[in-house]
């Protein structure tokens, strides 16, 4: 039962980088292997919590996330009139020590490349290698990568460890679960966009506005756009549909927005002009939401799951990216604590199996966004007094029960650093 010296991590996403950086940390020899031949900063705006900034401030990582990524300043539910549910502060506006982020998700995931790079050697990245098999020989897990487009074998490594990061597509997860099917579609479709404009509200809003089967989100991503006085705002208009899952082929495609922005036409709310927003934005991608059961396990001896490999959730609540990197921390956590490879990787798989199981879960009854729905439900046709439709004591029940189960109670968060 030896102790982990080595590691293969699948995936070069916000999770597999971060968990190279953590494993480093408690003197882990750590090689990554991405599927795309080049990695470049893609996607949209993301969050990154409190707890997860954590996280990365212990990596090192506080100067250049504040460079690249907007400290978000409150957290706003309105109803498909633009009237106020619910207003808190977030991040060191609402008590933490470490604020909240939004931020570009490609540069986010760039300046983890960069620190694995600079921290791990420039060579500790494998890019265009997709895992082909791997299999368990003695104390150590070896596995065969190919290139993708040309089915050209690029090698074979060993490691202590395998951990495989490589999203809601995992080879590794299919591999151990190979009946479990396409992921589970919510029948709802997410299409996303960012554009430049005039700033809303404080200028580091967030707001979610609508409910379950039509809602609009929007925040700003980039503290240089904002120091020039304007806004790069990343928006996702969401739309419950009859359709079929688009197959994965068409995820992360290019759509006209004919084909959803009449059902926003009339969302001027005075302080946010929706319409205006998607009609700025030059190229908008379409993406289904889906999740996958939780699992019963996720650790196979010395080869485990982590990120959406693991447990790939509803875009809901800002957790995707945040949870991801919790397991990388709780991973680092138990190699250092544990004196061999399964002992490890199973006080790992204990310790945030079942936390990210009840946030899927929380998820899929839409989460601290189930204030959304109770108001639509109760007015439909909107309100004077939102009392009348829903109590004060409701609503702080409701965002404080998710934040206990996502992890990021400020108290308990605080505390564990000695901050009342």
């Amino acid at each position: 039962m030896s102790k982990v010296k080595s590691a293969i991590i699948v995936g070069g996403g916000i999770g597999g980088l971060t968990t190279a950086l953590r494993l480093q940390r408690v003197g882990v020899s750590v090689r990554v292997f991405e599927s795309v031949e080049n990695i470049t900063a893609l996607g949209v705006g993301i969050n990154l919590l409190p707890h997860a900034v954590k996280v990365l401030t212990d990596l090192g990582l506080a100067d250049e996330l504040d460079k690249i990524g907007l400290r978000t300043a409150e957290l706003i539910y309105v109803n498909k009139f633009g009237k106020n549910i619910w207003q808190e502060p977030r991040g060191v506006d609402a008590g933490y020590q470490w604020p909240q982020y939004s931020i570009h998700r490609g540069r986010l995931q760039m300046l983890l490349l960069n620190a694995v790079k600079k921290q791990l050697g420039p060579n500790a990245v494998f890019t265009g290698h997709h895992l082909k098999y791997f299999q368990l020989m003695g104390d150590k897990v070896t596995a065969q990568f190919e290139n993708r487009k040309t089915g050209e074998r690029l090698g074979t490594y060993s490691a202590d460890i395998l951990i495989a990061a490589d999203g809601i597509h995992s080879t590794v997860r299919k591999f151990y679960y190979p009946d479990e099917g396409l992921p589970k579609f919510s029948r709802r479709i997410l299409w996303r966009g960012m554009t430049e404009s005039t700033p809303f509200l404080t200028g580091r809003s967030m707001i979610m506005a609508g409910y379950q089967d039509q809602k609009f989100v929007a925040y700003p991503v980039c503290p240089e756009t904002a120091a020039k006085g304007r806004s790069l705002v990343n928006w996702i208009a969401e739309l419950t549909v009859q359709d079929e899952m688009p197959s994965r082929a068409d995820w992360n495609k290019k759509i006209e927005k004919e084909k959803f922005a009449p059902a926003f036409s009339s969302w001027d709310f005075g302080w946010l002009n929706v319409p205006k927003l998607i009609e700025q934005t030059d190229t908008v991608f379409e993406f289904p939401m889906v999740d996958r059961d939780p699992l019963p396990q996720w650790t196979f001896d010395r080869v485990t799951l982590l990120g959406d490999a693991a447990h790939p959730m509803y875009p809901i609540g800002s957790n995707g990216a945040s949870q991801a990197i919790l397991d990388a921390e709780a991973l680092g956590q138990a190699i250092l604590v544990h004196h061999s490879a399964e002992m490890a990787l199973k006080a790992y798989e204990d310790a945030r199996l079942e936390p990210t199981s009840k946030i899927v879960f929380a998820n899929r009854k839409n989460g601290p966004e189930e204030v959304m729905q109770i108001v639509e439900d109760r007015a439909p046709n909107g309100f004077v007094n939102l009392h009348d439709v829903i109590s004060q004591r409701e609503l702080e029940e409701i965002a404080s029960k998710y934040n206990q189960i996502a992890g990021f109670d400020k108290d308990i968060l605080n505390r564990k650093v000695g901050v009342q």
